[in-house]
Parts: structure tokens; sequence; C-alpha cells
């Protein structure tokens, strides 16, 4: 954790104390900060600003905080939308934890050809609060993702996704013939203007271990998605996520 995020309510008498009660929160400041009372924490208010408190008292079910300042504004989220073929559970919580802590603003969870049916069923995704909380505390940010599921490929891609794109579209895929290089390079050719963040597309499509199939791709190019592959390596979702996102940080 590289800030403490506590909702509103642990906030009292006008935010000029609070209050820490979650016990993976506790274990952190105790054990992995080793602080004590009067070191100043590092802390957000959820939805809120960022900022420090002092510890006025540790007890092990709650620590007391006082000196409460939260002057400091949140980073600027992605401008991006990022539709995630649903992965394997064990993987779900590294994704949606790096997602949030690298400030994607919209994430949609949706159902692919090599999506087994069984990662729908897993208690993971009744859990997916306490990953982003993960990301955020990671991230230093206090404003969480949006994240909605999608169950159902072809009607979301049909009747839903163009009125969400507000620039453009990609799809990862390892076996495209554009690199995701050239692709940044076509709005050149119009406009021979510098490269910025307007640049690049709103949303990204990243597969599930296995990747996209021929069908998947063509409905997606049918609402003008562009696959891009992005090097001739296969990468593991968790690492194509990581590298595709590290352009819009750049």
């Amino acid at each position: 954790m590289n800030c403490i995020l506590l909702p509103a309510t642990n906030f009292q008498h006008d935010n000029a104390s609070a209050y820490i009660n979650n016990l993976a929160q506790i274990t952190h400041v105790n054990k992995v900060l080793t602080a004590k009372v009067g070191d100043t924490l590092k802390i957000g208010q959820l939805g809120g600003k960022l900022g420090s408190a002092i510890i006025k008292n540790i007890t092990p079910d709650s620590i007391q905080l006082s000196h409460i300042q939260l002057t400091i504004n949140l980073p600027p989220k992605l401008n991006l939308t990022v539709v995630l073929a649903l992965p394997r559970p064990k993987v779900l919580r590294r994704l949606i934890m790096d997602m949030t802590a690298l400030g994607v603003n919209d994430i949609i969870l949706i159902n692919s050809y090599r999506t087994q049916k069984s990662y729908w069923q897993s208690p993971m995704l009744a859990r997916l609060d306490e990953f982003v909380l993960e990301g955020l505390q990671q991230g230093v940010d206090t404003v969480a993702p949006r994240i909605s599921l999608q169950k159902r490929f072809k009607p979301f891609v049909e009747d839903e996704l163009a009125s969400l794109i507000t620039n453009r579209a990609i799809v990862a895929h390892p076996y495209s013939v554009l690199s995701f290089a050239q692709y940044m390079q076509q709005p050149l050719l119009e406009n021979p203007e510098p490269l910025h963040n307007s640049t690049l597309p709103s949303m990204v499509f990243i597969g599930a271990e296995g990747g996209w199939i021929d069908y998947e791709i063509d409905l997606l190019a049918e609402q003008g998605c562009t696959a891009v592959n992005i090097g001739p390596r296969i990468l593991r979702t968790e690492a194509a996520v990581n590298v595709i996102l590290g352009q819009w940080l750049l």
C-alpha cells in the first residue's frame, strides 16, 4: 500500500479525525510500516482527495487518526476503456489491481469463445471491490474505475459498442499484420503533427489466454475496431495488459 484509503464514513467531526478499521490496513500499518503513535501516514478519502494524518492511538482492531490534511489532487485517469475477456480467476485479481493502479477509467469484463463458462461462477467476481481498493492504494488514487460485466459477446458488440467508442478502438491480436506502432502513425498521413494523447484509441480489447478467434476479430472489425499486434512475441494476458497500457502512461 502506497497510501491508505478510507471511506467517507470513517471520517469524523468535519474530517478533523478518522479511524482505520480494515484489518488488512491495520496489519500493514503495524507490520509493514511499523508505524507508532505520533507517526504520519499517507491517506486518502475514497472518492475524494489525498493527504496525510497523524496516528493518535492504536488498538488491535482500530487505529485512530488526527490532524487530517486532504489537500492533494488525484493523478489524472487514462482516457481509456479496457474490454477484457474474462480471464482465469487466479489472474483476475492481478489484472483488476494493475488496471486500477494504472488509472484505467472503465473496465468491461466480457465473455469470449475461449472464456470457460465456469469463470462466470467464480467467487472472485464478488471480490472486485476488494481488488480495486488494492489497486487504488498501489497507484495512489481514490476514484475507482467503473466495472461492468458483459456475458454475451455478440449482442454487446452489435448493440452497444458503437456508442461507447469516443475516439478509436483497437483489438490486441498477435496475428495481425498491423503493428501498434504502425497504427499510431496512421493519423499522421492526413495530419502530420506530433503524436499526442488524443491520437491514442479510447478503447482496447484484450483477450484471455488463447486470444480472440477469427469470428470475434471480424465482428469487432465491423464496428470499426482495428486489430494490432504489439510485437512478434505472444504474451500472457497480464503482460499484454501492462505493455499496452504503458503506451497511455508514456
